[in-house]
């Protein structure tokens, strides 16, 4: 396997340890974690809590755009080593990125999150440059 394919796999945990900040928002909040009805606990968030549900939510919605791209360049380019590369950028990225947010440094984040973005895209148009 690749690493390009590992970091797919590691992308795709990154959905449940986004979620531990936002859960510990909510299980601050006074009731405690509302299971019965998580997503409308989520809602009423602010602050910290508000930050940690954006987090959650940017991983979820930056997921498909890098898999795509890392499929993309495991059938069309498998050898190049420029897609590993941009495949670990990613994850670097998004590992970087919810301790920005969190701790509410706006300009770096956006930095990082275009650093990932710009991978993902990069990975999804390397069958042109493969």
């Amino acid at each position: 396997m690749t690493v390009a394919l590992w970091c797919l796999f590691a992308a795709a945990l990154l959905h449940p340890l986004s979620k531990f900040p936002m859960a510990a928002a909510q299980a601050r909040e006074g009731s405690g974690y509302d299971n019965r009805n998580p997503r409308a606990q989520q809602e009423r968030l602010t602050g910290w809590g508000a930050r940690a549900r954006a987090v959650h939510a940017n991983q979820i919605e930056s997921f498909p755009l890098f898999a795509a791209g890392v499929l993309v360049a495991t059938v069309a380019a498998p050898k190049v080593a420029a897609v590993d590369c941009l495949a670990l950028a990613y994850i670097a990225a998004r590992l970087v990125y919810p301790v920005l947010y969190l701790a509410d440094i706006h300009h770096a984040r956006s930095l990082v999150w275009s650093v990932g973005y710009g991978a993902s895209l990069a990975l999804l148009t390397s069958p042109a440059w493969a």
